[in-house]
């Protein structure tokens, strides 16, 4: 059985959303990732030396955490989808894979690492608490350039993220735009586009059960 470790509308929502999409019995463990409450702590370093969340045990081999733990939501996305074809959540196709992929890298790098990475860790980038306000400003400066980017790649009339299936793309675009509100972005009026995929994606009984679990909605 999977063991998820996730922190309620931290970016392992989408796995949660993904393994409530598969349909397999799973256990959750919350660890807070708010200022690295549950995180931090030494049991779940001894797991997970990487401090951060979502990680996934069940997954054979281990690279430098605890034996059987998977790490990085782009490759639990992946791995989940792979192994379950029959739900049909990433394309059959290598090219179709490889669209996710370069979805989930982006997401992850861009928009999360650097975004908002910079707007909600700005310690992480400088020491110097005087420079805290410029680096905030730049990493809201990539999250709406990267939600332009969304909206831009939108705009050809694709039904989904990655066109002709709902995918693991679109479970991981959720996070993004949950957080978009809570920094107090008008996410329906600047981006039309990406609201109507996410009124699709949000009424969708894994995604709407995810979110009840994580007492987001």
């Amino acid at each position: 059985m999977y063991r998820l470790y996730h922190s309620p509308g931290a970016c392992s929502l989408a796995v949660h959303i993904v393994l409530e999409e598969i349909g397999l019995p799973y256990e959750a463990e919350i660890r807070s990732a708010k200022n690295g409450e549950g995180t931090t702590t030494p049991d779940y370093l001894a797991l997970n030396p990487k401090g951060r969340v979502p990680a996934l045990s069940g997954v054979p081999g281990s690279a430098g955490g605890a034996a059987n733990l998977l790490t990085e939501a782009p490759a639990i996305l992946f791995f989940l989808a792979a192994s379950h074809p029959d739900c049909r959540l990433m394309p059959a196709d290598p090219a179709g894979r490889a669209r996710c992929l370069e979805w989930m890298n982006w997401l992850s790098g861009t928009l999360h690492g650097m975004g908002y990475g910079q707007l909600w860790r700005p310690q992480r980038v400088v020491t110097d608490t005087a420079l805290y306000d410029a680096v905030k400003s730049a990493g809201l400066e990539i999250i709406n350039a990267a939600h332009d980017h969304i909206e831009h790649v939108l705009s050809d009339g694709r039904d989904w993220a990655v066109p002709g299936q709902y995918t693991i793309v679109d479970a991981y675009l959720v996070v993004f735009w949950l957080w978009g509100g809570r920094i107090g972005l008008d996410m329906e009026t600047a981006w039309p586009l990406w609201a109507r995929l996410m009124r699709t994606v949000l009424a969708r009984p894994a995604v709407r059960e995810a979110l009840a679990q994580e007492r987001l909605a």
